[in-house]
């Protein structure tokens, strides 16, 4: 996908990016191949490639979910910014916090902020099971967001806490989506969550499976959780 094609297939779905976004995608591109040569960030460091399969696929959650508006989001394991910085860079209106357990890419977003010039954003180093205990954080953000951090059960787990009451954790799932969906069921119930719309869509290009599962949270998540690092990993609610 060629940044021309990139703008096209936004502005067919109403999402129109201004010049100076443009390029903040393409400092995007150019830092994050730069950083990738000194720490591993992505293994798709082609130029068509990340724009596909990183920036598209990333703002493909607003085709379904509404991110044109003054939100507090919280995007778990984003990694290298993914979804949370392409949305941003497409909405500058959101407030993002990022939480990552790895240092080291904390220091790249916060080294990439600087260089897109972004606002209202931070970057968190910790894992998601002690960031959602926090009580400066937990039940706070209007939207999380996550995009191939763990399966569904584990992964409401993570996001559902920080999610506040009557917010929305949105899951950006690939081909999987209805097994991880049907194990994580009882998952979602238990912390608070109902599922209210499953969008399934094919990539363009690869013709891959993408699937954006919209999940409201309903109900407060009980104290326990997310129970202590590794955990939710190891004995997921099912």
């Amino acid at each position: 996908m060629n940044t021309e094609q990139f703008t096209e297939m936004l502005a067919a779905k109403g999402i129109a990016l201004s010049p100076q976004q443009l390029h903040q995608y393409e400092t995007y591109y150019s830092t994050l191949v730069e950083w990738n040569e000194k720490m591993n960030l992505t293994a798709i460091t082609e130029k068509e490639d990340v724009y596909l399969k990183h920036f598209y696929d990333s703002i493909s959650a607003a085709f379904y979910f509404d991110f044109n508006q003054p939100l507090k989001v919280c995007d778990v394991g984003a990694g290298a910014g993914f979804p949370s910085i392409p949305i941003k860079i497409a909405f500058p209106g959101l407030h993002i916090t990022i939480v990552d357990s790895l240092n080291k890419r904390i220091g790249f977003l916060e080294n990439l902020a600087k260089k897109l010039g972004l606002e209202n954003v931070r970057f968190i180093h910790d894992r998601a099971e002690t960031f959602g205990q926090n009580k400066e954080y937990r039940e706070s953000f209007d939207v999380v967001t996550a995009r191939a951090v763990a399966r569904l059960s584990v992964l409401s787990e993570l996001c559902l806490p920080l999610a506040k009451q009557g917010g929305t954790f949105v899951a950006m799932k690939g081909a999987s989506a209805k097994e991880e969906l049907d194990a994580g069921k009882k998952a979602i119930s238990v912390l608070g969550g109902k599922l209210m719309d499953s969008h399934t869509f094919t990539l363009p290009e690869e013709a891959s499976e993408r699937n954006i599962l919209i999940i409201k949270k309903e109900k407060s998540t009980p104290k326990k959780y997310p129970r202590k690092p590794g955990t939710p990993n190891k004995t997921p609610i099912e």
